[in-house]
């Protein structure tokens, strides 16, 4: 068993609440498409403290959502600039393939369940 600098356990792997899924440009169109429910798509990058929190953290909040979709915002400028991201982290809400565009929320629960049902409360669209 490995630990970490505060003697954590490190090569044990908890599951998350929610399933997680990595898109990139190559297949974010396809597999947002192809998936049933409610996935939160969430752009980051290594070098945001924001977005590292988010990645450490929304897997174990108890979201309103069947999956977490993460893409790098580094390495994937195509869906950035499809989705028009301009701030990191960048979360957009689709389910069943349309689009409910994108969350301005708090990196809380509680503010992302509200604003993911005022999401779904709009007019859908397609992709970007």
């Amino acid at each position: 068993m490995n630990t970490d600098s505060l003697c954590r356990p490190s090569d044990i792997v908890s599951p998350s609440i929610v399933v997680e899924s990595e898109l990139t440009d190559f297949d974010a169109d396809q597999r947002l498409l192809a998936m049933n429910g409610i996935s939160l798509v969430i752009f980051t990058s290594v070098g945001c403290a924001a977005c590292r929190f988010a990645r450490e953290q929304l897997p174990w909040f108890d979201l309103a959502v069947d999956r977490l979709c993460w893409i790098d915002a580094g390495n994937n400028g195509g869906v950035v600039e499809r989705y028009r991201v301009f701030h990191l982290p960048a979360l957009f809400v689709v389910r069943d393939g349309e689009f409910f565009g994108a969350l301005q929320s708090r990196l809380t629960c509680a503010a992302l369940n509200e604003a993911v049902g005022q999401a779904l409360s709009r007019q859908a669209e397609e992709l970007p």
